[in-house]
């Protein structure tokens, strides 16, 4: 059969990965070391400095490559270094077309990072891909899609967003952070580059911030590889060997996670106090159809919008929770309650947030891998 051609479940565990040259150790080892002996001037065995590359990290890249069935990962210190190394690769002039309802990280290094070197930014509502066509120009070098978004959990259509870029010769990437290769699997649907904040599912503990890119062209991962070496946003090798370990459960986490998600989503629609809740397995949700031919499951995010609810509200509803931990971030194995007007939206222009229904009462769940039953209860306590 060979590691090549494993289903999914088995790949986490296995794919790209190999005992240890050493001593045969089935967990890559944690190479805690900055610099390699050489046999001579530029002689070595494969490594020299760890910036350029670490045994322990190369283990990882060789994971993150198998399990979205790339032939190349390259792993980053955070997930906006590695979305950082994508935008390297513009110059002055060039244009970006983007989602509109995107991550407010995302949005504040496209914004006031890149825009002052003469990079030009469009947010565009992909709900419907043909929006893209608008915005084409010859200075249009890259499309970032973010899918599904955050915190809205709307969903984009990566088959035809990229049948847009290939007519156009643009390259596509899209952050698969939220799905996780378990639920979608962007190269297979016609992506150029895959984004994780691998801080997020595939570490799944909240120990580790990491950053992966996964690619197919051999030419565009020399270029990433060499922004990686020359611009030195890497992981250390005991975060390398952490977010391995993590993928090796993210088949089983990822099956909770949808399970607790839909029961959450469900709960949270039949309660009479909320007004919205934005969950793409809801056959009402925009795009459904999508979602449901372009994943595999609906995830473990979703957000909603308390009735009659404002600012405060919201607030001291997140205040009230117990199970639930009100802190930023998502994906790990504890449900996790923010407000993304205050949190990871703020640096998002009030109006701006607004026009992509990120209203001040919004709250997002990261749905973790407890009971249900708690889960419920708690939000039960604090909703009212």
């Amino acid at each position: 059969m060979g590691k090549n051609n494993l289903k999914f479940n088995s790949k986490t565990i296995h794919g790209g990965q190999e005992p240890d040259k050493a001593y045969g150790a089935v967990m890559p080892p944690i190479y805690q070391t900055s610099t390699y002996a050489q046999t001579a001037p530029g002689k070595h065995n494969g490594y020299e400095y760890s910036r350029s590359a670490n045994p322990t990290r190369t283990a990882l890249e060789k994971s993150l490559a198998s399990i979205e069935n790339g032939n190349y990962g390259i792993a980053f210190g955070s997930g906006i270094a590695a979305i950082d190394a994508v935008i390297k690769l513009l110059s002055p002039g060039d244009e970006v077309i983007s989602t509109s309802d995107l991550y407010g990280g995302s949005y504040r290094l496209f914004k006031q990072v890149y825009e002052k070197f003469g990079i030009t930014f469009h947010f565009v509502d992909m709900a419907n891909v043909n929006n893209i066509e608008n915005y084409v120009t010859n200075n249009t070098k890259l499309i970032w899609v973010e899918t599904p978004t955050n915190p809205m959990m709307n969903i984009i259509d990566i088959v035809a967003a990229s049948k847009i870029a290939k007519k156009h010769s643009i390259p596509l990437a899209v952050d698969n952070t939220f799905a996780t290769p378990y639920l979608q699997t962007p190269l297979d649907l016609g992506a150029d580059i895959v984004m994780h904040s691998a801080t997020k599912y595939l570490g799944g503990h909240s120990d580790v911030v990491m950053g992966a890119l996964i690619v197919n062209d051999k030419e565009l991962a020399e270029k990433l590889y060499f922004i990686q070496k020359a611009s030195g946003a890497i992981c250390g090798p005991m975060d390398s060997f952490l977010v391995l370990r993590g993928i090796k459960t993210l088949h089983v986490r990822m099956q909770r996670h949808c399970e607790n998600g839909k029961a959450i989503a469900y709960y949270l629609k039949n309660h009479p106090k909320v007004e919205k809740v934005f969950w793409p397995g809801f056959e009402s949700s925009p795009n459904y159809e999508i979602a449901k031919n372009q994943m595999k499951d609906f995830g473990g995010m979703l957000s909603f919008i308390p009735k009659g609810a404002n600012y405060n509200d919201a607030i001291e509803i997140i205040k009230k929770l117990q199970v639930f931990t009100l802190a930023e971030s998502l994906g790990g194995v504890e449900s996790l309650a923010g407000h993304p007007a205050s949190m990871t939206h703020a640096s998002i222009p009030k109006e701006e947030r607004e026009k992509s229904g990120i209203v001040d009462a919004l709250i997002r769940l990261s749905i973790g891998i407890e009971d249900e039953n708690d889960l419920i209860e708690d939000l039960e306590q604090a909703i009212g």
